[in-house]
């Protein structure tokens, strides 16, 4: 991969051909679909546009490191807790 940004995320249009549907993007990535349906959930509940896929991706990989983050901040104080209880 010689590198990566938003615009995997544009559409087709009747005079662009997006990334999403060229050929070396076709099935190796996947979940447009999942980040589509946030956007247009969110814009909804906004009443107007408000984010962008990329906006939705960013969050969503923050949220995802403070997942696990916080995941394994508690398998470590559990592995403790064991240690201090045996």
């Amino acid at each position: 991969m010689q590198g990566c940004d938003g615009s995997v995320l544009l559409d087709d249009t009747p005079s662009f051909l997006g990334e999403k549907t060229a050929l070396p993007n076709l099935n190796s990535i996947r979940g447009f679909e999942v980040v589509d349906e946030i956007k247009v959930a969110v814009d909804k509940a906004c009443n107007r546009p408000v984010v962008s896929c990329a906006d939705i991706l960013a969050v969503a990989a923050r949220d995802s490191v403070a997942i696990v983050s916080s995941i394994q901040t508690i398998h470590q104080f559990n592995l403790l807790v064991q240690e201090i209880i045996v």
